[in-house]
């Protein structure tokens, strides 16, 4: 019953004709009703029999046209009902009565209904602009890119509102012939502009104005002022990164820097001594070498950082071999004795920078010795083509040590710069390897990750998409996707 009721209070309303010809269909059934009923009741009493027609009538086509089937049911009464019957005049006063009190009764309940009828109509119309005030708030306060939201917002406020165009700007803009423009304000201050097309009819344009424009001025402030929140805790957190890489670079400096000056220093002052043997000199030398080989990598290291937090480190390509790369970094990280090599031969040319490439693997390779416990460290690498297409075509390099494994809270930290997980007394490292490692491995469209379980080890894996102008050939391995754990020596 009330889904019936709700769809004759319905805002839109069929035609007059339709109209016209259901109120004389009801008024005529009306009038047939009467006829029996007359035999049972006193006719003067049978007027309410029109009041279902006049209702309907009223209830979808409003009270002007409930009333004119108010006056046709009155004037029907009369004709075939009311004594001297079959005309328009009334022998009994009590009948002038019975018609016009008719009358009233239907022209109130016409009344009442377009009451009822306007009152749904504005609930709808508030229910509507309720539901497009949260689909705007959660465009204009939830959406990524602000531009893309402003015009998500216009277009389905044109869907709600039912008109031709709407656009939100936020720029101060004057309507012209096409479009009519309601300024957007924060308190006294010019925020925007929202601009409808100007064939909206009077009802709809008051409505925005009245309705819309408050609503969509509330959620404009509201999306500027986290846009300018986000703004400020993007900024706070570049600061306080950087704040966080001052501070760790002045420990470097103070701590990793000290050393090798320090021993370098002392060693030049004792190798000029007089009483120094030939063996004790020759030894001072080597620790002079050391550590100033030391010191070179710590001052390479930062520069490098340096070069990837700006941005800067703009690889120059070249066809590289894998295989030669990888032999020419395992003999600059310890020599082949440390590792087990396990590489294909037919591995495709990359283009990558080899140098980049060289120092990225060489930190690498130099971590997982160093946690290896003594053991050979395994490097694999082989192409993969993943099946399903040329998408998933990868060169993918292992570097698996023996050592005792990373905890899965610190799988990412390891290549955060200056973190240092697990230090020795044999670790004298910067913390900077792994961070520019993965920096230089991203710069040259490639990926870094590592897979561990504490106890276990650590896997190192570059991954390498393989694109149309690399060459060679690739080998189709069914049983092992890309990024596959588990190398073997």
């Amino acid at each position: 019953m009330f889904t019936a009721l709700g769809s004759l209070l319905a805002p839109a309303q069929p035609s007059r004709r339709v109209g016209a010809l259901v109120a004389l269909v009801g008024l005529a059934l009306s009038t047939l009703i009467i006829y029996p009923l007359a035999h049972v009741a006193p006719v003067v009493s049978l007027g309410v029999v029109y009041l279902p027609a006049v209702l309907v009538v009223s209830i979808i086509w409003g009270l002007w046209f409930g009333a004119a089937t108010a006056l046709v049911a009155a004037a029907a009464f009369n004709y075939f009902h009311l004594p001297p019957v079959g005309r328009f005049t009334l022998s009994n006063p009590s009948n002038w009565v019975a018609l016009v009190t008719f009358f009233v009764v239907a022209l109130i309940a016409s009344s009442l209904a377009e009451v009822v009828r306007t009152r749904t109509r504005e609930a709808q119309e508030r229910r509507v602009e309720a539901d497009l005030a949260a689909e705007m708030a959660r465009l204009l306060l939830q959406g990524s890119s602000f531009d893309a939201s402003l015009k998500t917002a216009a277009a389905r406020l044109s869907q709600t509102l039912e008109i031709g165009s709407a656009a939100i700007t936020m720029d101060a803009v004057e309507g012209d012939e096409r479009t009519v423009a309601f300024p957007l304000r924060d308190a006294a201050a010019r925020i925007g502009t929202l601009l409808v097309a100007s064939d909206a009819s009077e009802a709809t344009l008051r409505r925005i104005q009245e309705r819309i424009v408050p609503s969509l001025e509330a959620l404009l402030s509201a999306a500027l002022e986290r846009e300018e929140l986000l703004g400020s805790t993007v900024e706070t957190a570049a600061l306080r990164r950087a704040d966080t890489i001052k501070t760790a670079l002045l420990r470097a400096v103070s701590h990793d820097l000290r050393s090798p000056l320090t021993a370098i220093a002392a060693a030049g002052d004792a190798i000029g001594s007089p009483t120094v043997t030939e063996d004790e000199r020759s030894e001072l030398a080597s620790v002079i070498q050391e550590e100033t080989a030391r010191l070179a990598r710590l001052v390479e290291n930062l520069l490098d950082l340096s070069r990837l937090e700006a941005g800067a480190a703009e690889p120059h390509r070249s066809w590289t071999s894998i295989d030669e790369l990888i032999r020419a970094c395992v003999q600059d990280a310890g020599g082949p004795d440390s590792y087990n090599l396990a590489i294909d031969a037919d591995i495709p040319l990359l283009s990558i920078d080899p140098v980049q490439m060289e120092r990225a693997l060489v930190n690498v390779l130099e971590n997982a010795r160093r946690y290896s416990g003594g053991h050979p460290v395994s490097v694999r690498a082989r192409a993969v083509r993943q099946l399903g297409g040329e998408a998933g075509d990868r060169v993918i390099i292992r570097i698996v040590d023996r050592g005792p494994g990373i905890p899965p809270a610190q799988l990412e930290r390891v290549f955060e710069p200056f973190y240092r997980a697990g230090q020795g007394a044999d670790h004298r490292g910067s913390g900077l390897g792994l961070a520019i490692a993965r920096g230089f491995a991203e710069a040259n469209d490639g990926t870094l990750h590592v897979e561990s379980l504490p106890g276990q080890g650590a896997t190192f894996v570059f991954e390498f998409r393989l694109r149309d102008e690399d060459g060679g050939g690739v080998e189709a391995l069914e049983g092992e996707p890309a990024g596959a754990s588990g190398p073997q020596p």
